[in-house]
């Protein structure tokens, strides 16, 4: 499997198959340009939105005619398993920024989770609907989702076995959340990867918990 990182929380997910899912696209330019990524030009059979926010629900901005994906499935795709587990974007229950679908993906042998805009941690019920992560997808720049610290904990008990930090301040992304290096200081084995793509199998994971630093392509 190939994982590579748009941007924001944007990743497109390539199965040895070839079958391609891109995680929440954004809408370029949204919210008065605070978006500054570049327009997605990749090609995916699936997309999934965990939320209806612009920076994430911006499928209708992508290439071709790819199946969209809301809500908590089941889903079974090109020998693909994917499921949606409810969660909230603040910690208020969504009373102040709504509902957030956290994906579990089934791709060549692992376990894939993308946190979306998770406000909270997760409770013990939701944990254990996580079952295994071989790869966290994980928000880290505060205010409209967890902080560095709060990825740190849902980190530690959670146990992935990579940690790939996103929704984080870059130069291309203006509003005013936190950059990556405050998680870096608390995350476990911080590896600047170079790269906005990487690939991993289950016999290529680390023993123990890396997190993984990625370039966003856009």
């Amino acid at each position: 499997m190939k994982l590579k990182w748009l941007g924001h929380s944007a990743f497109l997910i390539t199965a040895d198959t070839g079958t391609r899912i891109i995680t929440d696209p954004y809408v370029p330019g949204a919210y008065d340009n605070a978006v500054g990524y570049k327009r997605i030009g990749e090609r995916a059979d699936v997309v999934t939105v965990s939320h209806e926010h612009p920076d994430h629900c911006g499928s209708a901005n992508l290439p071709g005619n790819p199946q969209v994906l809301k809500g908590n499935g089941p889903w079974t795709i090109a020998g693909m398993k994917i499921s949606g587990i409810d969660t909230f974007h603040d910690k208020s229950g969504g009373r102040e920024r709504g509902r957030n679908t956290v994906f579990v993906y089934e791709v060549d042998n692992l376990r894939i989770v993308h946190l979306g805009d998770l406000g909270h941690i997760l409770d013990e019920a939701t944990l254990k609907a996580l079952g295994r992560v071989d790869v966290l997808l994980i928000p880290v720049g505060g205010v409209f989702t967890i902080d560095a610290r709060e990825a740190e904990k849902l980190t530690e008990l959670i146990k992935p076995r990579v940690v790939i930090p996103m929704h984080y301040k870059t130069p291309r992304l203006g509003f005013q959340i936190e950059g990556v290096d405050g998680f870096l200081r608390l995350a476990p084995n911080p590896k600047r990867i170079g790269s906005s793509e990487v690939e991993i199998s289950l016999d290529s994971l680390p023993a123990g918990t890396e997190t993984w630093v990625l370039e966003p392509a856009l």
